[in-house]
């Protein structure tokens, strides 16, 4: 993997700006609310701080460079891969102020070490284990902002929020279909990108039938269609499992929305309640809804490998089939901006499916990027060949039991986005930032 582009300089101010998030992501809550009520699909939040601190310890100072632990009993504490989850709120953890100590400890001595390496090369693994570290806080800053929606808190304030929530540029609904041709497709990640997580490895040949997948994802507006038409009492749309999953659940609708009065839905954004925004992209909607909803419209979810194909592929310069380019943003080379994708919570939450008219993939396609994750049909699963990456844990134990999501959400931060970026959930899961774009076979 590359490195030589990578500065100890810009190493020091993207960790530093993503432990300024992360802070700023539980500045305001109280003690209480940092631990928060035990639930299956959370972490307490005092936990999740200090295991953000922990990982990079352990990857960026003892792993690559043999230091001793700062937190005597940290690893008893935050390894994530040896902590029973429901363990978690029942730990001896340290109070907020020694938490937060922590951190600030950790981070300084990263930032002595890459000071002191100014004026040098960073070697490929300098450059691998501090991007791990930066990566994985960027995700848990992710996981607390959908955790402060899980429990009713208020929206987080964001630095770089506008406020808008509903319109961007162009903004409105987005309709309709376009048809991609099929052909042989390379499906995956490439070794001379500067990272790729293990999951991604490596870019290998896949043959794609032609297909038409819808231009925008489903909106609210689509979806009430589906929960006004009874669907969730249809059984012929849900799969086995998915029937199984509404009846233990309860569900008749998606997890945050209520009926008010005149039949009209509403949502629970935070800790607010908001008439639902018809133009909006579907959220919270878990793999087994978004499955409904396709076999009620009478369409599918696009595979893994046809979202792929739409994001990153061009068609022929003869108009038949598809070219061999395979571009690294749905848009192409150029890193996302404010005008090609909702990302890094600039906006404040989500725009309107018809918004962004310039992140269009080279079929059309709109939002790959940013906005909500996009639930896939295929189950999460190694590509050919591969090997674990030395964080084992990030994948391999999530194999076969999870569905594949692709395309980020509006907290994704922008410097994790690329089309071969492959995130993970369990098909029940409707608390995370997640949506859905439909497709058809031609």
């Amino acid at each position: 993997m590359a490195s030589a582009t990578v500065t100890a300089r810009d190493l020091i101010a993207t960790l530093s700006e993503a432990r300024q998030t992360t802070l700023g992501l539980i500045a305001d809550l109280a003690d209480e609310q940092l631990i928060g009520p035990k639930l299956a699909i959370v972490n307490p939040l005092l936990w999740e701080i200090g295991h953000v601190a922990w990982f990079q310890e352990h990857w960026a100072l003892r792993h690559l460079r043999g230091l001793t632990p700062d937190l005597v009993k940290g690893d008893a504490l935050y390894n994530s891969s040896k902590v029973a989850h429901a363990a978690r709120w029942d730990l001896p953890l340290p109070a907020r102020k020694e938490t937060l100590d922590y951190m600030r400890r950790v981070l300084e001595r990263v930032v002595g070490l890459l000071e002191s390496q100014r004026g040098r090369e960073l070697s490929r693994d300098e450059v691998y284990f501090h991007r791990l570290a930066l990566f994985h806080e960027d995700m848990h800053g992710e996981a607390i902002a959908y955790t402060r929606q899980t429990l009713g808190y208020p929206a987080p304030r964001l630095r770089h929020s506008h406020g808008v929530t509903s319109s961007a540029d162009g903004g409105g609904r987005l309709a309709g279909e376009v048809e991609i041709p099929g052909g042989v497709f390379g499906l995956g990640a490439t070794p001379d990108q500067a990272f790729v997580f293990d999951n991604e490895k490596w870019r290998h040949a896949v043959t794609v039938a032609p297909f038409a997948m819808a231009r925008a994802a489903v909106s609210n507006a689509e979806f009430a269609a589906f929960v006004d038409d009874r669907g969730y009492e249809r059984r012929e749309v849900w799969s086995d499992a998915g029937w199984a999953w509404r009846e233990r659940a309860e569900a008749g609708h998606p997890v945050y929305w209520y009926l008010g009065a005149g039949r009209r839905w509403f949502q629970r954004v935070y800790n607010a309640v908001v008439p639902l925004a018809e133009d909006l992209p579907v959220m919270h909607v878990n793999w087994y809804e978004a499955d409904a909803y396709c076999r009620w419209a009478k369409r599918r979810l696009p595979s893994e490998a046809e979202w792929e194909l739409a994001a990153a592929a061009e068609p022929a310069p003869d108009g038949h089939g598809i070219s061999h380019a395979e571009r690294r943003f749905p848009w192409g080379a150029a890193a996302p901006d404010a005008r090609t994708a909702n990302l890094d919570g600039a906006a404040g939450g989500l725009v309107d499916t018809g918004a962004l008219a310039a992140g269009d993939s080279a079929f059309g396609v709109r939002q790959m990027a940013g906005n909500v994750w996009e639930w896939t049909a295929d189950d999460f699963a190694p590509y050919p060949g591969f090997v674990a990456d030395p964080y084992e844990d990030y994948s391999q134990p999530w194999f076969h039991t999870h569905k594949v999501l692709r395309g980020g959400c509006w907290f994704t931060r922008s410097r994790l986005i690329r089309n071969t970026w492959r995130n993970f959930y369990t098909p029940d899961r409707r608390d995370v930032w997640c949506g859905f774009r439909t497709a058809r076979s031609l």
